[in-house]
């Protein structure tokens, strides 16, 4: 029998929660341990499971950790990635400013490759799973337009970057497809006694995240009374494959988004073990890569 994958998983908001279930759900998978801020809280974490504050401590109790699943806020994800890469572990993220991914993977590929390690970045489901159905789009219909229409679900990259605004005690940032790849953000704010409603509105507004889209921020009692977990994607292509025009797809989905984004950052860790040392987006991975056992059987099954 095949040696386990040994995943740490670093960050235990949602997506941390979620991937350890993930993780312990996966047959070719060992989760040696969950990294956090302060590790004497456990919240349902198995007993044989340590929990502790860095990835260097844990590196030093259970001696091995083959890949790393950074569940921490995206703009973390650059010094939690250079950290661990450095210890030659390989990394997996959600990254999700969408803009910036490109400088990312440059700077992380020298970074792995420095470390002898793999790290896999954007992989959630937008982007991450999306952006494979989008290549795929692209290569059977090579003219045309992709939309890319999300929602109506709470954002878990939108909300984290309302967290960190200066007044803010909670939030929830909804996304409302507008179509055609438009969207409209729904930001709901539980603010600490002395601020305005109208300065943290502005800050939010003014963020990478809320500035390309209408955007709307309402001050509420209770944010938990609001919360929900799902989202979803309607993605649609018009285009012409070879001469042929008018060839149209489509691909939906209903989720709940930090149990799938993750799934995908497991998947990918597995994929982590099969690459060579350097930076990837899901784009650039086989998808097979993805799948646990051997290649000829998946092949016999799915081909």
């Amino acid at each position: 029998m095949a040696e386990k994958i040994k995943v740490a998983i670093v960050g235990y908001g949602n997506i941390g929660r979620f991937s350890l279930e993930a993780a312990l759900a996966a047959d070719d998978f060992e989760v040696v341990g969950v990294v956090r801020r302060d590790p004497s809280k456990r919240d349902n974490i198995p007993a044989e499971i340590p929990v502790v504050a860095s990835v260097a401590a844990l590196l030093e109790e259970v001696r091995k950790i083959d890949v790393a699943i950074l569940a921490t806020p995206t703009r973390s994800v650059e010094e939690y990635a250079k950290e661990i890469l450095s210890l030659g572990i390989n990394t997996v993220d959600s990254f999700d400013i969408h803009g910036q991914i490109p400088a990312l993977r440059k700077t992380l590929d020298k970074a792995a490759k420095d470390g002898g390690a793999v790290s896999v970045v954007a992989a959630g489901w937008d982007p991450g799973s999306d952006s494979v159905v989008r290549t795929l789009l692209e290569a059977i219909a090579p003219k045309g337009i992709t939309y890319t229409n999300f929602g109506p679900g709470m954002s878990m990259g939108h909300t984290v970057a309302v967290k960190s605004k200066e007044g803010v005690k909670e939030a929830l940032s909804m996304t409302i497809p507008l179509g055609t790849g438009i969207h409209r953000r729904m930001v709901y704010v539980e603010l600490l006694p002395g601020y305005k409603i109208e300065d943290v509105a502005s800050a939010i507004k003014a963020d990478p995240y809320f500035a390309s889209d209408e955007t709307h921020v309402f001050e509420v009692e209770s944010v938990d009374a609001l919360k929900d977990m799902g989202h979803g994607v309607h993605m649609e292509r018009k285009g012409v494959s070879g001469k042929t025009q008018s060839q149209r797809f489509s691909f939906d989905m209903a989720i709940n988004n930090p149990a799938l984004t993750a799934q995908i950052l497991v998947a990918c860790a597995r994929a982590a073990e099969r690459l060579q040392p350097g930076c990837y987006t899901m784009i650039e991975i086989p998808v097979i890569d993805l799948l646990p056992g051997n290649r000829d059987s998946w092949i016999g099954k799915l081909v």
